[in-house]
């Protein structure tokens, strides 16, 4: 069984001030496509996080369901698609069953029967070969029922216990260990933030709201030859233990990500037991650039930058520490953008700063400053960054219920569901 591992596309993601990102999206689709037939895959996982919102475009959307059909063409036999927490359960099941009779395999959400996760994926010469235990993002309500006094502590143990027990229960069940004991590998999916992954600061971080870092490499059962996780942007192993993986975004969705290697990772398994994993670099369409330092230092910098290796124009975080005026800043940065055909994407443009001025550490480390330019979690986070953390950790997991339940009654709102 040769399969595929991609997680994070995040279609229909908006850059800092307003920017589409359907191009290179795009882009990195029709590569995959090409990729899968020549490397002659038998499933695509993807682990989470197929939209950036819950109430993605019909742009967004239009790519995800061409793509699945193009898909149709490549002698891929299953697609296995599981919801991250940027993800609608709602709307990814909607087209499920639809989508079942193309072998697409969709797990929105903690479906009622949990053994509707347990998927059985034929090999290439038609009998069974993969058992994938497709487990979506664990939104509170499919992991733990709320205790009432409970200490933050409390908490966090009693969402460890709950996660970890749900893949044990997945691992445990009598048909993925009769086929394991027949010689056949088991995969599971994950979409969260496990303890020993390197996560940025920012939404990122909060995939599971008031604790971070819950599970650990240890929490995943000996049964599972190769977990496929999600939601971590930057591609690593989990724990030093190279069957626990992030494929990482494939494309670079901020400047922090700018030096990150995009990659799918492709999995060969031959019966039960660790698969050889073979990394995949997929092509960037465009480049996501710093430049930061003096006024002479970006001058040289941008005219040192060739962009040749990249179809699309590069974007670029310019932050000049400069006692010349802000005009003379702006016209000398302009000018040399101008001839590397570099464009700047923030709401401040060129960024200036007083040479004598103490450096602003937080604005070059996290040029996200403006109100407009944070994500919701973001701007939530920071108001609650100074208040005691396991104040902080209630409000944030009681902030993340309520975003949960308005995101789900206004799509509901929208196709006449009632939410589950």
């Amino acid at each position: 069984m040769r399969v595929l591992h991609t997680a994070d596309w995040h279609l229909g993601q908006h850059f800092l001030t307003g920017q589409e990102r359907t191009t290179e999206q795009q882009a990195f689709l029709d590569w995959l496509l090409i990729t899968v037939k020549a490397q002659a895959i038998d499933t695509l996982v993807i682990a989470g996080d197929i939209f950036d919102t819950q109430s993605p475009s019909y742009t967004a959307q239009e790519q995800y369901y061409t793509f699945l059909v193009r898909m149709q063409s490549t002698g891929c036999r299953d697609i296995v698609v599981v919801g991250g927490n940027h993800d609608s359960p709602t709307m990814l099941n909607a087209s499920r069953q639809l989508l079942r009779q193309l072998r697409i395999h969709v797990v929105g959400g903690v479906p009622a029967d949990h053994t509707e996760q347990v998927l059985h994926l034929a090999g290439p010469d038609g009998r069974p070969g993969l058992v994938v235990c497709a487990v979506p993002f664990l939104r509170d309500r499919d992991i733990r029922l709320a205790v009432a006094g409970e200490s933050p502590d409390d908490r966090q143990l009693r969402i460890r216990q709950s996660i970890a027990g749900h893949y044990a229960a997945l691992s445990e069940l009598d048909v993925v260990r009769r086929l394991r004991e027949q010689d056949m590998a088991v995969l599971a999916t994950g979409h969260l933030y496990a303890a020993g992954g390197e996560a940025r600061e920012g939404a990122e971080r909060d995939v599971h709201i008031g604790g971070l870092g819950l599970v650990g490499a240890e929490h995943f059962p000996a049964a599972f030859d190769y977990v496929a996780l999600g939601h971590l942007h930057r591609p690593q192993v989990v724990g030093g233990r190279a069957h626990i993986r992030y494929s990482g975004s494939p494309v670079p969705l901020s400047f922090t990500e700018a030096n990150d290697k995009q990659q799918v990772l492709l999995l060969e398994f031959k019966g039960a037991g660790a698969p050889t994993i073979t990394t995949l670099p997929v092509p960037v369409a465009r480049r996501l650039q710093r430049f930061h330092g003096t006024l002479d230092e970006v001058e040289a910098d941008i005219l040192a930058y060739d962009n040749a290796a990249f179809p699309l124009v590069a974007w670029a975080d310019v932050l000049v520490r400069s006692d010349e005026t802000p005009a003379e800043v702006q016209r000398r940065v302009q000018a040399v953008l101008e001839l590397k055909k570099l464009e700047v994407v923030a709401p401040r443009g060129v960024r200036h700063q007083r040479a004598t001025e103490q450096p602003d550490l937080a604005a070059d480390l996290a040029p996200l400053a403006q109100l407009h330019e944070l994500t919701v979690d973001e701007v939530f986070g920071r108001r609650v960054a100074g208040l005691p953390p396991e104040r902080a950790a209630a409000l944030t997991a009681t902030f993340g219920e309520l975003r949960q339940l308005l995101g789900e009654a206004e799509l509901a709102a929208g196709t006449g569901e009632t939410p589950g």
